[in-house]
């Protein structure tokens, strides 16, 4: 078959993804530091986008090498079950930050860790479950009048999986306004106690809130077109619009190592020590807490 210039993308993208999040999957596993519950939640985001870049590549493959149902069933429910735990893990790391600053001393507590391993086994379970509906018998390839825009999952399948990512980001929205309200109260007891807000409190806050709302805007903008083309598409219309809105949707795989990772000040270290072989003193480094957005 000809090549598919959409499919081309998706894979280009999905290498990019994978390259991009095996590196922050190393580190985390080389850096014994590296084991707070905020950098096990970093891992388990980093491991669901580097499977589904995996999955973006195999897909590509095997359409174009090894064609067969069987192994077309396998890699959509692989590529299922790998991005519904990506998104559950960015919705584990949104109740980590909220836990933090709301529950800041007692975060550090063996109950926290629980919470968090608990959080993590369940988005896995659930993400996994989700990927074998499609092999377990939930497909339309014995009835096309089922099929929804992406073949070849049924339309109350990909309606069950669109209403589950309204819901986590509805709860994530919910969560990040409670964040930004801390964040502001928290400002507003500083310049009480110093009898006024300085420019850098302002200029933090201010950081704060508008980190925020870049990570929920990253997060809406590629994943909302997808969903909703899910409930409100039909499977006659062109492919090329799944591809249209499916391509943006793989972006946020490749943007979250760069929100969750890259961008923290441990792991720049971590780089450091893992490429250069030693760490210069001279670069100064703060060690990030939880609450940090």
């Amino acid at each position: 078959a000809a090549l598919n210039p959409w499919d081309v993308m998706l894979c280009v993208s999905g290498t990019a993804i994978a390259c991009e999040n095996a590196l922050v999957v190393a580190i985390i596993c080389y850096s014994p530091a590296l084991r707070t519950p905020m950098f096990v939640l970093v891992g388990s985001l980093a491991t669901a986008d580097l499977l589904a870049g995996l999955g973006l590549i195999l897909n590509f493959v095997f359409q174009y090498v090894i064609r067969s149902e069987t192994v077309s069933l396998l890699t959509v429910g692989f590529l299922v079950a790998s991005f519904a735990a990506s998104v559950s893990s960015l919705l584990a790391i949104t109740v980590d930050r909220y836990l933090s600053l709301y529950n800041a001393l007692t975060y550090y507590s063996e109950r926290t860790v629980l919470c968090i391993h608990t959080m993590l086994a369940g988005a896995w379970g659930v993400s996994l479950c989700l990927g074998l509906l499609p092999v377990l018998g939930w497909n339309c390839l014995h009835d096309r009048t089922a099929c929804s825009v992406v073949r070849p999952l049924t339309k109350s399948n990909v309606t069950l999986l669109s209403a589950s990512f309204f819901l986590i980001f509805l709860i994530m929205l919910h969560l990040y306004i409670e964040i930004c309200k801390i964040v502001c109260r928290h400002a507003h007891q500083i310049a009480l106690q110093q009898h006024f807000l300085t420019a850098s409190h302002y200029v933090a806050t201010k950081k704060g809130v508008s980190t925020l709302a870049i990570i929920l805007g990253t997060f809406g903008a590629s994943w909302l077109p997808f969903a909703i083309y899910c409930v409100v598409g039909d499977p006659d219309y062109p492919s090329v619009y799944t591809y249209a809105t499916l391509l943006p949707a793989t972006y946020n795989s490749m943007i979250n190592p760069i929100i969750y990772a890259y961008r923290n000040q441990e792991i720049q270290r971590c780089m450091w020590v893992l490429f250069c072989g030693c760490f210069q003193a001279k670069v100064s480094f703060r060690s990030r807490s939880p609450s940090d957005v």
